[in-house]
């Protein structure tokens, strides 16, 4: 008794599952205005409801869900066959074809609610927990290989970065050791202009020395400045020679001064060029010890007291020979 029940209910089930809504219309036989097109999409949406309950999962369910499964079958069977067996000559024909539609129409809902319980199962029944393996292992794959570019990107300009600060680092220092330079650059160029003016200076006490040596000859002819005895000729030959000294003294004074500040101007330049080639010749030097000798070298040419110019003796700074050689390639794997 019970097989026949559950015979009946597939057979209900399997039937308006394999329904053809395309049989409805019926237009040759009622015309465009009577015709059941306007209700295929409302079978079709019926039929697609019914398809969700697998037939061979249907005898698992309990038998109140059977049932209820068999009456919107049913229900819906008996609204299709009416629609198969309307005829455009009985009464009120117009009104008996809209009561078949809205009634597919109103009815979805609650066949949709009699059918949820055997959907329900049917879907958690014939879920492929394989397949939602897969596809978490997938998504997890996918993951680690989205947090993998992603790390690798930051890496990427981590390095980039890193670079970019160096460059502007070493940019910065350039343009530092180059800006200190201009300190030595405006002293080469405050002794020029001393130089220029102290050799006018120079000029015109050795003018004044050579004329005064020229007039010196014919003074003594002056009748003012003839001397007229020996005791006069004593303090005019004194003042004569007073006067040769001055200007003698302010001519060397005058040339030393410039050659001062002509060595001085030259000193100057000397340190303002060391300065701007000591990157290049730093940059060009592969070894620490070599770049280390260099920057002594840069130092002393920078640093050490240069002679004035205003007196002979030398203090020109020199580099240290027993520093070099500490700083050298050999010396260091000797104390090594």
């Amino acid at each position: 008794m019970a097989d026949d029940e559950v015979s009946k209910e597939l057979a209900s089930l399997a039937r308006v599952q394999t329904y053809d809504t395309s049989t409805l219309p019926r237009r040759d036989d009622l015309g465009r205005e009577l015709s059941f097109e306007e209700a295929v999409p409302l079978a079709d949406r019926a039929v697609q409801l019914f398809q969700l309950v697998p037939l061979d999962l249907l005898p698992h369910v309990p038998k109140s869900n059977r049932q209820q499964v068999r009456q919107a079958a049913d229900q819906f069977f008996n609204i299709l066959e009416q629609m198969q067996k309307f005829s455009a000559q009985q009464s009120s024909a117009t009104e008996v074809r809209l009561s078949l539609i809205n009634q597919l129409r109103d009815n979805y809902e609650p066949w949709y609610t009699a059918l949820m319980p055997a959907i329900v199962y049917a879907i958690s029944t014939r879920q492929d927990f394989s397949r939602l393996e897969r596809e978490a292992r997938a998504a997890s794959q996918a993951a680690t290989d989205e947090a993998a570019s992603l790390t690798k990107k930051l890496i990427e300009h981590e390095t980039e970065a890193n670079r970019v600060l160096a460059e502007v680092r070493k940019v910065a220092a350039e343009q530092g050791v180059g800006f200190q330079a201009t300190y030595f650059k405006s002293e080469a160029d405050n002794h020029d202009l001393a130089a220029v003016r102290w050799r006018t200076y120079t000029i015109i006490a050795g003018a004044a020395l050579g004329a005064f040596a020229v007039a010196a000859m014919f003074l003594h002819k002056w009748d003012v400045l003839h001397p007229s005895d020996a005791t006069e000729a004593v303090q005019f030959s004194l003042a004569k020679l007073g006067l040769f000294a001055v200007l003698g003294f302010a001519l060397i004074l005058c040339s030393k001064t410039f050659l001062a500040h002509t060595h001085n101007a030259i000193v100057n330049r000397h340190r303002q060029n060391a300065l701007l080639t000591f990157q290049a010749l730093v940059n060009a030097a592969k070894e620490e010890s070599k770049k280390d000798i260099i920057l002594t070298h840069a130092s002393a040419c920078m640093f050490s007291p240069q002679e004035t110019g205003f007196t002979k003796h030398s203090t020109e700074g020199t580099s240290n020979v027993i520093q070099l050689l500490t700083k050298a390639p050999g010396a260091e794997k000797a104390a090594g």
